[in-house]
């Protein structure tokens, strides 16, 4: 029945699609959005949303903001409905007050989001919206909420549930091989020999989460090396002159890149299922691997140093001091990539210099970087304390040499 629905919907929209029917597609798009939240058939509803991802598609940048403007204010809660709505729940806590509260709670723009994405194919479109939307600005100020709702709603409909893993290899169809050289976000792809060498050998791993709305886009994927030993060098590890191994020799996986590949889904976290999920199966496949480690930047670093007047110092040490000390305000580790996987329990193993003598790698960090490891023993209890009392798991070493000045 499915397909059929899918068959008849892709009719439904060809037919309405840039047609004029009584509801009017030359009117505005907050015309068209209004009519979408009153329509009742599903054939009327397709075709409003059609029209609206369509006409905003071809917004200039002052027509998207003034759009956003129009769902962000118009279709904000109404605080008078909600108070009314509170008082009658807590007078009478029944079930029709109950649905009164929690239909009031909600900003009419989210269910204006969720008709939009009733439309098939509409998923990817509302990704790049959101992506519009963050690209002008939409994080401050008045259009703040309305990327609080776009979240709320992707964090539903990209739930770990309905990821599915792909592992990626050379024989991958081209447009998804293009694609992750394109949203390589850590270490540059030169080229297609440059990728063939990450994905072909049998000591090399490539794993991407899809969503089946979005089936020729990854959402975010993770390259892996297979080695004897955990590495220090980014150039060793993708050296065009290195040895090749069997994945059977292997006793370590190196995480060496995890790349987000959708701007409209920043802020949606995948990173910590996809970790987990392929230490899992890499762990199941190939029993010798011992460690699974990362090989990780900090990209921040360098700006750090000036903040603080450190350059010039042991880079080992002020890098292990800037893990374990440097902070946000919130108390959180000022650096992104040291939150992301300390908060998914892993440890501060090993701090290396002259790692990453790349051109973006000296300017980020002086070409320094770090291990995290994750001990399967370890790494929940990691987890736990790193969440609950903000503590960083870290080697004697790595605490050795943050106290050297």
């Amino acid at each position: 029945m499915s397909l059929l629905a899918d068959l008849l919907a892709t009719v439904f929209k060809r037919r309405y699609r840039g047609a004029q029917h009584t509801g009017g597609m030359d009117a505005s798009l907050p015309e068209l959005a209004e009519a979408l939240l009153g329509a009742r058939g599903e054939v009327s509803g397709y075709a409003l949303a059609d029209a609206i991802l369509s006409g905003f598609a071809h917004l200039d940048d002052a027509g998207k903001l003034e759009f956003f403007g129009y769902i962000a204010h118009e279709m904000d809660i109404a605080p008078e409905a909600l108070r009314g709505a509170l008082d009658a729940y807590e007078d009478a806590p029944s079930a029709a007050h109950y649905r009164k509260l929690v239909a009031a709670s909600e900003p009419r723009r989210r269910e204006f989001l969720r008709r939009l994405n009733g439309l098939p194919g509409a998923t990817e479109q509302l990704v790049f919206m959101r992506a519009e939307l963050l690209r002008l600005g939409g994080r401050d100020g008045d259009f703040a909420p309305l990327d609080v709702d776009f979240q709320h709603l992707f964090a539903t409909w990209f739930n770990r549930g309905f990821l599915v893993l792909r592992p990626i290899n050379w024989e991958s169809p081209a447009h998804i091989l293009e694609k992750i050289i394109a949203y390589e976000a850590v270490h540059a792809i030169d080229s297609w020999k440059d990728l063939r060498r990450r994905l072909e050998p049998q000591d090399r791993r490539c794993f991407a989460f899809f969503h089946p709305a979005m089936p020729d886009e990854p959402l975010i994927f993770v390259e892996v090396a297979l080695t004897q030993g955990i590495a220090t060098s980014i150039q060793n590890l993708l050296a065009e002159t290195r040895e090749e191994i069997g994945a059977e020799e292997a006793d370590t996986a190196m995480f060496y890149s995890i790349s987000n590949c959708q701007k409209g889904l920043a802020n949606i976290s995948f990173g910590n299922s996809l970790i987990k999920q392929v230490v899992a199966d890499l762990a199941a496949e190939l029993p010798r691997l011992k460690h699974f480690a990362t090989l990780s930047p900090m990209p921040n670093l360098m700006r750090w140093l000036e903040q603080e007047g450190r350059e010039g110092e042991n880079m080992q040490a002020v890098a292990a001091a800037y893990l374990l000390n440097a902070k946000r305000g919130d108390g959180q580790p000022y650096d992104a990539v040291a939150r992301f996987h300390l908060g998914n329990g892993a440890q501060i193993y090993a701090i290396h210099e002259n790692a990453d003598m790349s051109e973006r790698g000296i300017k980020q960090s002086a070409g320094v970087m770090v291990n995290y490891l994750y001990d399967l023993e370890q790494v929940e209890s990691n987890h736990e304390q790193f969440v609950a009392n903000q503590k960083i798991a870290a080697t004697a070493e790595v605490k050795k040499l943050a106290e050297v000045k």
